[in-house]
């Protein structure tokens, strides 16, 4: 068991998080680049917390350009046990309304072009992804929403899109078809890669709109989009806040802590040293020593 040290990546509407004790902004840089923003990191109720803001603040950084490995990287890095996602959705359904929160369980990627994993030529690994969040803080999140009597939602199934424009009204009707219940455009690679690192990791996303496909209903607009997430934020922010206080008092290890010892494929005398030396800070359990040669 050892202490929580949870990270929050803050995306559309939650850019900071209030309440910390002794915060400090943490300027970072990885082996992967420099993350989207430097950190701020203090203790909250008595945990500490790293809050990265994913589009940096200012909301500089479009979706298709978020270096979603620095980001996950440079939490790692800090030592961060766990991550919250809090992120901006549209509904793919008619019963999660704008205003209405959803804690995502599956991922359906149809984002390209962005680099969606830590490992290359010299180091290969296959993570299982089945299960791409943790139950266990997926749970957390779930009991805190209620407990701050949000109408929030267990389980939902997230398609990441590239964006950064809104889907056409026939992709909206595909997404829907498949059995999709939001959208974003920022969720993968994100969670893949939390999952590579050995990241616990949860989404909360917060429904915006209704995307495109009610033929009935006008487009998406970002002019609305931000006027319901300003309303979201205050009740995100109190999600957090809830979650961190109900946080058992010592952390219970998890199986996800130890993904990659069934998932790297290359034997030690065939890794490369300079990807090596990149996992060390993902990982130095696995990859701290120079592989043998």
């Amino acid at each position: 068991m050892g202490e929580w040290f949870l990270g929050v990546m803050g995306g559309s509407g939650l850019s900071a998080i209030d309440g910390l004790e002794d915060p400090v902004w943490r300027a970072c840089e990885t082996p992967w680049g420099q993350p989207s923003d430097a950190i701020l990191t203090g203790r909250l109720n008595g945990t500490r917390i790293a809050f990265l803001p994913r589009h940096g603040r200012g909301h500089r950084i479009p979706p298709g350009e978020v270096n979603a490995r620095a980001n996950i990287a440079a939490l790692k890095a800090i030592g961060c046990t766990d991550v919250l996602s809090v992120s901006a959705v549209g509904s793919l359904r008619e019963d999660l309304a704008p205003g209405q929160f959803v804690v995502v369980d599956q991922y359906v990627d149809r984002t390209v072009g962005r680099p969606g994993s830590f490992f290359g030529t010299g180091v290969v690994a296959h993570v299982s992804l089945a299960d791409p969040v943790c139950p266990r803080l997926s749970g957390l999140a779930l009991e805190a929403g209620l407990a701050r009597s949000i109408e929030i939602r267990r389980g939902g199934t997230y398609v990441a899109i590239e964006g950064p424009q809104f889907s056409t009204r026939a992709e909206s009707h595909l997404y829907r078809s498949w059995g999709c219940d939001v959208i974003g455009m920022t969720g993968m690679p994100e969670a893949r890669l939390a999952r590579e690192a050995e990241l616990p990791y949860a989404c909360v996303g917060m429904v915006t709109d209704y995307d495109c496909w009610r033929e009935h209903t006008a487009e998406v607009q970002v002019t609305d989009v931000l006027a319901i997430l300003k309303r979201n934020a205050e009740a995100a922010r109190g999600l957090v806040e809830t979650l961190v206080r109900a946080l058992p008092p010592h952390r219970a290890a998890s199986p996800i802590d130890t993904t990659l010892d069934m998932a790297v494929v290359t034997p030690p005398d065939q890794w490369d040293p300079d990807l090596v030396s990149r996992l060390a800070s993902l990982c130095c359990r696995k990859f701290g020593a120079p592989p043998a040669r």
